[in-house]
């Protein structure tokens, strides 16, 4: 007799995941001996795609309401239209909903998860009429510079560390061809739709990743939710880094999949050993298929080489991890990997390798010092405050959550213990160095796959039927509440961690406009000084202009600045250089969100420089001004 499709339900209200024995059955006999196609049952579109519609609705509606334009001391969180954030909250019901049919059509979580990664990052990418996040236009910068001069110069000595970008310039090369093939001005017309774009991509790399290790579609997709609210770090904007990390996962789901050794796997064959909703161990691969795969996978790994500086470092540490285990020891692949690292390094690398060194040699062991985030300032205002607060929040959340399903989960992280492993190897980097300030958020961002499955795996019980022991009947109903009830609280958590400090990544066109004429002005081998880097076109014209950020540096330091800025910043300027003071609006929300500058430091240091007379006025405006420098007038 035909097997049929059990009816049974988790007390959850999810049905259980068809197992290898579940699903519709095999295909039935025909007259000839032979088997019929197997069919489906269509079913109509249920709750979730109503939902999914519905938030569509509500986000259109709410998308021109957006105030982007008037940010307040919160950012977007009190410009968002309510609209907004009841689409939120209908998309999430509709995911929890879409869960209860994943084991039979992960389309709809999929689809879910897709309008969530929209949902929450695309509104710059259609509103803004500027790059946002000021800081990412040295990267158009870049492609700029590479279109007109038609070359790398990666030994160069240029202004602003630029000269790393031609030592690793993967992602400019790139970018030029496309700026060329798509016939546009610049990078700066499509860089917004950056975030966008990578998280579409890396959507199948991360199902990929996790299904090597679960066979539940409702606890895959739940960990793919749950790491599009956990990416607040903003490292997937137009910058090397986003497809850097891209092409690190990549390589990461290959090794995952495809190099585990013979006889390695143990008890991890028995399904009785492992957790309801674990993966088999993938089948095993001999030495030469391994060796066939590393150089299908060397374009891959020279490709992060050329594009980003730590990739490749959290690429070898995470492989190192990985040939500690008896299922993944290949010492080849992680050989292959150490070498091309170390030959970029000492070619095209070479010149900020060596300087790298020789900062490392001061940081190591620097826990405290290398787990900073940003410059030396502290983040003040209500909005900036909210968004570190929220940052921790979040970080503290997701490990909870983790932590939780590793230790009551055991099963299953016998299973994903490389997984578990990978995310953990980037963390020893804390010792090493600092990397300007970033590593606390690089480790994060690479620890987060691992992280986010961990946490799904807390908030999703094993697939099951109606009938067992009170405590696990208990469970399932606590994690039908628990499920929205978190991803919710993640939600609130990524809003204020993304658009919390989003007055400092806006810029208005008009500022935009006024430096890219001051700088358009500027002679060969002037001088730019700004209190940061972190306004619009900083870097225009970088190979052609010296830059100056004087205030990224100590806040003390900065306090002595500004009882006479006039003359500290005539005591920096080399003789004969030709000097311009360019102060935008969006230097002055960066130096007081960081904590750069004390409250109406900037207004001061505006107004000193200007009644100076050893600086003339060449344009003033509401949103900034720009100054030119005339020694011997004080």
């Amino acid at each position: 007799m035909q097997p049929q499709v059990p009816a049974a339900t988790t007390e959850s209200g999810v049905p259980p995941v068809p197992g290898p024995a579940a699903g519709p059955g095999p295909p039935e006999p025909t007259a000839g001996g032979g088997r019929a196609p197997r069919r489906i049952p269509l079913r109509a579109p249920g709750p979730s795609l109503y939902a999914l519609l519905l938030a569509a609705a509500l986000w259109l509606y709410a998308l021109p309401r957006i105030g982007f334009r008037d940010m307040g001391d919160y950012g977007l969180l009190d410009r968002l239209p309510a609209a907004y954030y009841l689409s939120l909250l209908v998309l999430t019901a509709g995911f929890v909903v879409a869960l209860r049919r994943a084991g039979t059509a992960p389309w709809w979580p999929a689809a879910h998860c897709a309008a969530l990664l929209c949902a929450l990052k695309a509104p710059p990418a259609v509103l803004y009429d500027a790059v946002r996040y000021p800081w990412a236009s040295k990267h158009d910068a870049v492609v700029a510079t590479l279109l007109r001069n038609g070359e790398l110069r990666p030994g160069a000595a240029l202004s602003g560390n630029m000269s790393a970008y031609d030592q690793w310039p993967g992602f400019f090369t790139l970018n030029a061809g496309l700026v060329r093939a798509f016939g546009v001005t610049g990078a700066a017309a499509y860089a917004n739709w950056a975030p966008i774009v990578l998280g579409l991509l890396m959507i199948p790399v991360l199902v990929l990743i996790y299904r090597t290790f679960c066979e539940d579609w409702r606890l895959v997709w739940t960990a793919v939710w749950i790491f599009q609210l956990a990416n607040w770090v903003g490292q997937d904007y137009f910058a090397p880094q986003g497809l850097a990390y891209l092409l690190h996962l990549t390589v990461l789901a290959v090794v995952l999949r495809h190099f585990v050794r013979p006889g390695s796997a143990g008890r991890l064959r028995d399904r009785g050993y492992l957790d309801p909703a674990a993966a088999p161990v993938p089948p095993a691969t001999d030495t030469r298929q391994r060796a066939v795969l590393v150089l299908v996978l060397a374009p891959l790994i020279v490709a992060v080489n050329a594009t980003h500086q730590l990739t490749p470092v959290m690429l070898t540490v995470c492989l190192l991890a990985l040939s500690c285990t008896r299922r993944y020891r290949n010492y080849g692949l992680l050989a292959v990997t150490g070498l091309l690292m170390l030959t970029w390094d000492l070619t095209m690398g070479r010149p900020l390798f060596v300087e790298t060194l020789s900062t490392v040699r001061r940081s190591v062991g620097e826990l405290t010092q290398n787990s900073r985030a940003g410059y030396a300032g502290e983040l003040t205002g209500p909005g900036p405050e909210l968004a570190g607060a929220a940052n921790v929040s979040m970080v503290l959340a997701v490990a909870a959550l983790a932590g939780a399903a590793v230790v009551l989960r055991r099963r299953l992280t016998r299973g994903a213990l490389p997984l578990l492993l990978v995310s953990a190897a980037p963390v020893p980097l804390f010792a090493v160095n600092d990397y300007g300030g970033e590593m606390l958020f690089r480790v994060y961002l690479f620890g987060l796959p691992g992280a986010a499955f961990f946490a799904a795996a807390a908030l999703v019980p094993a697939a099951g039927g109606s009938h067992g022991s009170r405590p696990k009947i208990l469970r399932r109903r606590a994690a039908a509440v628990a499920l929205p009830a978190v991803l919710l609280v993640l939600t609130a958590g990524f809003l204020p961690s993304y658009y919390g400090k989003e007055k400092m990544y806006y810029t208005p066109s008009a500022e935009t406009a006024m430096v890219t004429r001051a700088l358009d002005n500027a002679p060969d081998g002037s001088l730019l000084l700004a209190a940061s880097g972190s306004f619009p076109q900083a870097l225009h014209r970088y190979d052609r202009v010296e830059h100056w950020f004087f205030a990224e540096q100590e806040r003390p330091e900065n306090e002595r600045m500004l009882r006479d800025p006039a003359r500290y910043l005539a005591a920096g300027i080399p003789p004969g250089t030709r000097a311009y003071v360019v102060l935008t609006r969006t230097q002055d929300v960066y130096t007081a969100g960081e904590g750069l500058l004390p409250p109406g430091g900037f207004a001061t240091l505006r107004a000193k420089l200007t009644a100076s007379p050893l600086f003339r006025t060449v344009e003033s405006h509401p949103y900034g001004i720009v100054l030119a420098y005339r020694p011997g007038t004080g």
